[in-house]
């Protein structure tokens, strides 16, 4: 059980970050999203976590910018006291093919699916040291793990954060912090929701599963990276994706 404890989801308002934060509350943490700009859905949210009595908040952050992920930070630390949790979900998407893609479209991605994992860690490090125990758990996609075509920036940034999952698990695995990587294979969300029928058809068809993830589905993972059965399992890359990354 994860009581007591506190749990900082980025993009926590709605899909993947949504699940994974109400699964982390059903399981008696209390939760911190940080949302970009949909109060409504945020408000939403830490209404359904509130359900579950445990302690929910938002915080309105654009997690690329340096000094507003710290601020959410040293806030977040004031009203919860701790966090033993850091899930850096938070991500957008511009797709094109790169002949076509726009280099402010390269760079928000980066800056936003990347950069603003390192923000989060960055400014969580030093709180995990002095604990000596903490659970980073980052939400990369199968697309940094295979490529896709007009994804260049969306693969680029989840390919990066397998490195620095790995390279954070040698930097904290000493001190008894864990960072792992989940990599959601097509997964029923907003993302996945503006697909064209045949865009999805052609997906389904090449899982070997034959259909797509749910929410639910990384959600439950995340959950156990979070838990102390994970205690022994550091800088993995695990992927939830039906078998499409074989």
């Amino acid at each position: 059980m994860l009581t007591n404890q506190t749990a900082v989801v980025t993009g926590g308002s709605r899909g993947l970050g949504r699940a994974i934060a109400r699964k982390l509350a059903e399981d008696g943490a209390n939760i911190a999203i940080l949302y970009a700009g949909n109060e409504a859905a945020a408000e939403e949210t830490c209404a359904l976590l509130a359900e579950t009595n445990v302690m929910a908040k938002a915080y309105r952050c654009d997690v690329s910018d340096y000094e507003a992920t710290k601020a959410a930070i040293d806030q977040i630390l004031a009203d919860f006291g701790q966090i033993d949790i850091l899930v850096n979900n938070a991500g957008i998407t511009r797709d094109s093919t790169i002949r076509s893609m726009k280099e402010a479209d390269f760079d928000a991605v980066i800056d936003t699916n990347l950069k603003g994992a390192f923000h989060m860690i960055k400014h969580c490090y030093g709180h995990f040291l002095r604990r000596r125990c903490g659970r980073i758990i980052n939400i990369t996609s199968v697309s940094g793990l295979m490529g896709n075509a007009g994804q260049a920036n969306y693969s680029s940034a989840k390919a990066g954060m397998v490195g620095l999952t790995k390279a954070v698990a040698k930097e904290l695995g000493g001190r008894g912090i864990t960072c792992n990587a989940i990599a959601p294979g097509f997964i029923e969300t907003d993302m996945t929701d503006a697909l064209s029928d045949k865009v999805k058809e052609a997906a389904v068809e090449s899982i070997p599963l034959r259909h797509m993830g749910k929410p639910e589905d990384v959600a439950n993972l995340a959950l156990f990276l979070a838990g102390e059965g994970a205690s022994y399992i550091t800088g993995e890359v695990i992927r939830v994706d039906g078998g499409l990354g074989m």
